[in-house]
């Protein structure tokens, strides 16, 4: 029996998705609408393939493609997401997903995503693909895009001036974490000080970090 997971805090992008995977061939398909939920579910079941929303309240969308992957290592992730920017798909492919496919898709294109996934390759939609093989060819590198979407996360909330407890808080991790991706933060973007790295990330504020979108 194949089992798909939708992680969606819309009942109408449940509905939609439910009867697309289903005629996509899959037996059952589970319904989330929050993370811990989508944990309990993908524990318990096992499913071949999530669909997630990167917008979910608590923990977002990106930060859940790494701990899902934890659990099951072999399912394969389909992040449906509203947000059409290329930085989105790009930082949800280094997480690990394995297609991205936007809300304002038509009915064929998810399923010829999740066909493409099931088959073992990557899926971007055809002008999302040009669209970001022209941004690698003709973009200037920055200093940020060596940083991990962790890394990301913190130098935003650095730069909102959020100690290392209260940012352990937010993410909810140790204040250990914290500390240990500030020195590393430090070290990729090359300054000493903790002064020096709020400079930077309120320099850094008009950056897309998704792991709370």
């Amino acid at each position: 029996m194949t089992e798909a997971l939708v992680i969606d805090d819309h009942p109408v992008t449940h509905l939609g998705c439910r009867r697309l995977l289903e005629d996509a061939g899959f037996d059952t398909v589970l319904e989330a609408r929050t993370c811990d939920e989508g944990y309990r579910l993908l524990d318990r079941n096992r499913p071949e393939l999530i669909v997630l929303d990167l917008g979910l309240p608590g923990v977002g969308g990106l930060a859940m493609i790494g701990r899902l992957l934890d659990r099951a290592p072999d399912v394969k992730i389909l992040v449906f997401s509203m947000h059409e920017d290329p930085i989105f798909p790009v930082r949800a492919l280094e997480a690990g997903a394995h297609g991205y496919l936007t809300k304002s898709s038509r009915p064929e294109d998810f399923c010829e995503a999740v066909k493409t996934i099931r088959a073992g390759k990557i899926y971007l939609e055809h002008a999302m693909a040009t669209h970001l093989a022209a941004m690698k060819i003709g973009r200037t590198k920055t200093p940020f895009d060596s940083l991990t979407s962790r890394e990301l996360q913190v130098l935003r909330l650095v730069g909102k001036g959020l100690s290392h407890g209260e940012i352990a808080e937010q993410l909810h991790v140790s204040y250990k974490t914290v500390a240990n991706t500030c020195t590393q933060l430090k070290n990729k973007l090359k300054v000493k000080t903790l002064a020096d790295l709020i400079r930077l990330a309120i320099e850094s504020e008009n950056i897309p970090i998704m792991d709370k979108i």
